[in-house]
């Protein structure tokens, strides 16, 4: 396609930005709409890969048909069977009435399958069945269907480490990337992020009627330099947040500063791409690495400490060295009153013990579900997104853990 075709595409879905590699993904996505190949759609969080499924469908002899998106990872796992294939009535508890599902709806048209990484495995065997014969079966019957759905897949997990954990059926990875779609992450695309920002507060300024905020030489230049983990959306969030706090619409690198993640976000970048070859599978794993980084730094501030206080001639009680892979949390310091004795009143000393406090990840990550739990009242939707992972995960860990 020329430039000019693609920028009508962007123009017409919403899409903001003048990256190549943006551009070359659009392209792949309008020279395989007309066909009916599976396409599987990868990128980061937030990047904005929902838009392309549009795309290729809005393109192709489907655009009259039925198109339906579907978070996989928002269904628990229970009930996501009969969410795509339907049920029978009677076929579980609950079910008062016959359900068509999604597969049945979406017959002649397009299904989008986002967080297809999140799907479980008995799921992944009834959605490989419908892309090698178009045929499923409704929970709680026997009787084969056919329908015919374009599929079209997202992801940001990483399927190839995710097969080789077994979570992943390898099959139905090569039926769904037939035809892959790279989404370029924000940092890896120039200037977009200044373009997208002004495009952010110009929305943000009719929407709440006040002036557009406006980006000093300093600010952007920081807003450039940003590796934005959270991509597209983030930077959303943040310029939203400024659009409505800041009476001064002009916006310094002194204020975008005050809105900008802590420095330990920050590193959530360094860390994903220290590991050469090594990618990231969980919330959990990202964690771990950086209790891990905080490990070193507390010890090597302990050690200042130590040697600081033997300097003085101070008692230093000294713990036992732990390592990486007992991955302790860091040190907690407790004073110790000084011990006076009647016989000693001119040398006294005070003393700091040092005690590591360790707690597994598990534990970690179990009190951390607890207290989002307890902070939005059981509600599992609201805690899911408090804590940044899907609903049909936190239903896993809920269970694992035993905090229904």
């Amino acid at each position: 396609m020329t430039k000019a075709e693609i920028q009508l595409v962007k123009q017409r879905f919403g899409i903001i930005g003048n990256a190549e590699a943006l551009s070359r993904a659009i392209d792949v996505a309008i020279q395989v709409a007309p066909t009916d190949l599976s396409v599987l759609i990868t990128g980061e969080s937030g990047v904005g890969k929902e838009s392309f499924p549009q795309i290729i469908h809005q393109y192709s002899r489907r655009k009259h048909g039925q198109y339906i998106a579907v978070n996989c990872g928002a269904i628990p796992e229970g009930t996501i069977d009969s969410e795509l294939f339907g049920h029978e009535k009677g076929a579980f508890t609950g079910a008062i009435g016959e359900r068509k599902g999604y597969f049945g709806e979406a017959d002649g048209g397009t299904i989008f399958l986002d967080e297809v990484g999140e799907l479980p495995m008995p799921t992944q065997a009834r959605l490989l069945r419908v892309l090698e014969s178009g045929e499923f079966i409704k929970v709680g019957s026997s009787r084969v269907q056919k329908t015919d759905v374009r599929i079209v897949a997202a992801t940001n997990v990483n399927l190839s480490q995710a097969i080789a954990e077994g979570r992943f059926r390898e099959d139905l990875f090569y039926r769904l990337n037939t035809v892959p779609i790279q989404i370029p992450p924000l940092r890896e695309r120039g200037d977009d992020a200044l373009l997208l920002f002004r495009k952010f507060a110009a929305d943000f300024a009719e929407k709440y009627r006040m002036p557009a905020i406006q980006l000093m030489d300093d600010a952007r230049q920081m807003l450039l330099a940003f590796p934005w983990p959270g991509n597209v959306r983030q930077l959303k969030n943040i310029t939203e947040q400024i659009s409505i706090i800041e009476t001064n619409r002009e916006i310094t690198a002194a204020i975008l500063q005050g809105y900008l993640p802590t420095q330990n976000t920050q590193r959530l970048p360094a860390l994903l791409g220290r590991r050469e070859g090594k990618g990231f599978e969980s919330e959990r794993e990202i964690l771990y690495s950086v209790l891990f980084d905080m490990r070193q730094e507390v010890s090597e501030l302990k050690k200042m400490v130590h040697n600081l206080m033997a300097e003085r001639g101070a008692q230093v009680v000294t713990t036992p060295v732990m390592t990486s892979q007992q991955a302790p949390m860091p040190a907690i310091i407790h004073p110790v009153k000084p011990t006076v004795c009647e016989d000693d009143d001119d040398d006294i000393q005070d003393t700091e013990e040092y005690v590591e406090e360790t707690l597994s990840l598990d534990e970690v990550e179990k009190e951390m579900i607890r207290k989002a739990l307890d902070k939005h009242h059981g509600k599992r939707k609201s805690a899911a997104k408090d804590l940044n992972i899907s609903e049909r995960t936190l239903y896993r860990k809920i269970k694992e853990y035993g905090l229904d």
